[in-house]
Parts: structure tokens; C-alpha cells; sequence
């Protein structure tokens, strides 16, 4: 046996359509001649609100006013469990300094970007967790200027738990606005704002189709489609646990991929039993969602071994991967491409999505093949440097003029030449390149 497939999705799923993508690009043109102008005009048609586009001071006191003390409380316990992880990423890596040959030295250093734009989304889940693990972390980075943006609700404005959360965790402006007028906002400079050197954050298909876009002119943390969760179990699995794993994640949306990967038939019959009881017991619009997923993009595979089923894995390369098996080191080593890990029924997706303090910002769609999630990196800049004397330089320009005269380099050899002729007037040099003519 290689793979079979107990349950085989009926589709794929998708970020891109022509039809999103000439929507997201006529709006963007629109608003990039419009300005201001013009985003308050798509913020009136989409998001429905007139109130403030900028949050006063007043307002996100008054918010933060309406949000229960208990939910302040786990809001303050998840964002200090995120700063305090991304400042040991922070701390993982530091300027360096080393002599390649005696008066000569290179370097490296962190530096970070200037202006964040944070998105929240604030549609059909209002996402505080979103707020937390982007403002926050931009924070640790020491991004100087953080904007939030979050949708407003038509007659009440951002939600104030969210507004709460970034105002908490270091946001300088939170922006009530949404969609694609929102990522423009914060890209173009609209409002008085700093134009954003690089835009984080989940949202719809619209939202991660105007990152796409405008990619290059402004930075992004990743290319985002719909969420997506894989769990490896074996038969020391619980199935009660596997199956509430799997619908949790596949209320995410109609288009969010589950996997079950597992070596146990048994298992997975149980589990594929069960699930669908689990989602008729969901609320709306939660139920529809997960039921759509489940019977459209979900796959049970059954492997003859472990080592198969890593690979499964990895050539999925999932957003989040959850491992439920014996042996939890042996797949911690083994296991190469997924954005966050989550080891044991004792940990869930659920826990990284909220309070534990790994981001949820991750790779979806197979980008974990080359790419991790959000992180403090994500907002720092590693550029480097050289010094020289002009005897440390000696070695490098000889080499230097030989490489890019057999380049056809001429003007660059030249740069060196001077140098040589310059510091060392004395000494004679073979600067060809040495190439048969």
C-alpha cells in the first residue's frame, strides 16, 4: 500500500480569479488618483460607516469602556504571551562583525522597518486575536509607526475588543476601514498617515489580492489563501480529539482545506464518523462553513507507515500541522515543511490562533515549503556593511577588477583599478582576467 485516500477532496482551493483580481486593481487605481477622496467613498459603500476614519482618543476610551474586565484580562495574558516569545525571536538573532583578512571587515546589521500597516479582520469573526499577534510583534521588532485597521460595523464602528487589543499592544492609529480601501490607505499614505513599508495581517480574498498587487511596492508578510490544518495521528490517537480538531479548524471558512493523515484504519473510519455530527452541532454561520469544507476540501489519507505519513505532510507543507502519535521528538526532528507545529493532544491550533503566543499569521496554500509565518524578522531589515584600510583593501580589489573584466565589467574592474593606482603607485598589478583570447 502507498496512499489511499478514504476521503478525497472535490476541489482546491483558490486565492486567485480574474475576476477578484480586475475588481482589487480597478479599485486600487481609483483610489491611488482619488485619495482621500476616493477610499471614502469605497469605505461608504463597503464598509457601510461614517463615522471617524482615524479613532480619537475619546473613542477608543469609550471602546475600551464596553469590553468586560475578563476579556480584558485574557487579552492582556495572550498579548504578553506573544511579546514575551517575540522578544526571544528578536533576541535570536543580533549584528555581527568579522575581518575577512586583516583591515578589512564586514557586518551585518537589524534594522527595523519605519511603518507597519496591521490589518484586523472584523467581518464575520472579529478577529482580537489578529490584532494582538500583529501590533504586538511589530512592537517588539520596534516598528516606529504601527497602524491598525479593522472594518467597522455600520452603526458602531470598529469592534471594541479590537480596538482594545491595539490600543493595547502598541498601535499609534487605529483606521476604521476595510477591504481593499483599507490596504490602500495604509500603502498610499492616505489620511495624514505614513506610507506602510510593509502590510501584515489575514483577510478575505479581496484583501490578500490587494497585497498581492501592490507586492514590490510595499512589503508583505506572505501571499495568503484560506486557512488550512493538517493532523498526523496514529493509533494511540483519540478520535473524539482528532474530530473536534478538524471541524474547529474547518469553521474557518467554506474554502478551509482539512487533512487527516493517519496509519490507522480504524482511526480514521471513526473519525470520519464522527466529524459530521460535530458540525451539525455547530452555531451558524459556523456549521455552514465547516460542513462545506468538510464535504468539499477535506482528505483522509491512510498511510502504511510513519515515514509515509511525514511525507504526506510535507509535500502539503500545511499552514498548521498537528501531530497526535506516538514518539512526539521522532516528528519534531523529522517533519520539515509546515507554519506552525503543534506537538501532542495536549496543545491545539486553537491555542496558537489565540493565547499561546506563537503568531497565527502563517503560510498557507503550500507556502510553507519556503516560508514561515510572522515574526519579528518579517518587520526587520538584515542589511550589511564593509570597512576597509587601504591594505586590507589590496587583495579584494585585485580580485575584484580580474572578476568583472572576465564579466565584461569594464567600469567595474576600473573602480578597483583606481584604487590599486592610487594606494599602491608603486606596485605593478595583473589586473586581466586571465582568459584565453
Amino acid at each position: 500500500m502507498t496512499r489511499e485516500y478514504l476521503k478525497k477532496a472535490a476541489k482546491t482551493s483558490s486565492t486567485d480569479s480574474g475576476d477578484v483580481r480586475d475588481t482589487v486593481q480597478a479599485i486600487l487605481d481609483d483610489i491611488e488618483a482619488g485619495g482621500d477622496e476616493a477610499a471614502m467613498r469605497y469605505a461608504q459603500k463597503f464598509d457601510t460607516y461614517k463615522g471617524n476614519v482615524i479613532l480619537t482618543p475619546e473613542e477608543i476610551e469609550a471602546a475600551a469602556a464596553k469590553v468586560p474586565q475578563k476579556l480584558k484580562d485574557d487579552i492582556a495574558f495572550a498579548a504578553d504571551n506573544v511579546r514575551r516569545f517575540a522578544e526571544a525571536q528578536k533576541d535570536s538573532i543580533g549584528d555581527v562583525q568579522m575581518d575577512i583578512a586583516p583591515g578589512f571587515k564586514l557586518g551585518q546589521r537589524s534594522i527595523p522597518c519605519q511603518a507597519a500597516g496591521c490589518y484586523i479582520p472584523g467581518g464575520r469573526y472579529s478577529h482580537i486575536a489578529s490584532a494582538i499577534m500583529t501590533v504586538t510583534t511589530a512592537k517588539v521588532a520596534g516598528v516606529e509607526s504601527i497602524v491598525a485597521c479593522s472594518p467597522p460595523m455600520a452603526d458602531k464602528g470598529v469592534a471594541p475588543a479590537i480596538a482594545y487589543a491595539a490600543q493595547l499592544c502598541g498601535a499609534d492609529t487605529i483606521l476604521a476601514m476595510g477591504g481593499v480601501q483599507a490596504v490602500a490607505a495604509m500603502t498610499f499614505g492616505l489620511f495624514g498617515l505614513p506610507k506602510a513599508d510593509i502590510l501584515v495581517g489575514p483577510g478575505n480574498q479581496f484583501v490578500a489580492e490587494a497585497k498581492r498587487i501592490l507586492f514590490g511596492r510595499v512589503g508583505i508578510d506572505m501571499f495568503a489563501g484560506p486557512t488550512d490544518s493538517l493532523i498526523l495521528a496514529d493509533g494511540t490517537a483519540d478520535a473524539d480529539i482528532v474530530a473536534a480538531d478538524l471541524v474547529g479548524q474547518a469553521e474557518h471558512g467554506y474554502n478551509s482545506p482539512v487533512w487527516l493523515v493517519t496509519d490507522n484504519r480504524q482511526l480514521a473510519e471513526k473519525v470520519m464518523e464522527l466529524v459530521p455530527g460535530l458540525i451539525a452541532d455547530l452555531p451558524q454561520p459556523n456549521q455552514d462553513n465547516a460542513f462545506a469544507a468538510w464535504r468539499d476540501y477535506a482528505e483522509v489519507i491512510l498511510c502504511k507507515d510513519r515515514e509515509m505519513m511525514a511525507q504526506t505532510s510535507d509535500e502539503t507543507a500545511p499552514e498548521h500541522l498537528t501531530v497526535q502519535a506516538e514518539d512526539l521528538f521522532w516528528w519534531q526532528e523529522r517533519l520539515k515543511c509546515y507554519g506552525s507545529l503543534f506537538l501532542g493532544e495536549e496543545t491545539t491550533v486553537a491555542y496558537g490562533d489565540k493565547a499561546s503566543g506563537t503568531n497565527h499569521v502563517l503560510p498557507t496554500s503550500g507556502a510553507a515549503k519556503y516560508t514561515g509565518g510572522l515574526s519579528v524578522h518579517k518587520f526587520m531589515k538584515i542589511v550589511t556593511w564593509q570597512y576597509a584600510t587601504r591594505e586590507g583593501s589590496r587583495q579584494v580589489a585585485e580580485s575584484t577588477a580580474r572578476i568583472s573584466r572576465l564579466e565584461g565589467m569594464e567600469g567595474h574592474a576600473r573602480t578597483a583599478d583606481i584604487r590599486l593606482k592610487k594606494y599602491f603607485p608603486n606596485d605593478v598589478f595583473d589586473l586581466t582576467s586571465g582568459e584565453a583570447s
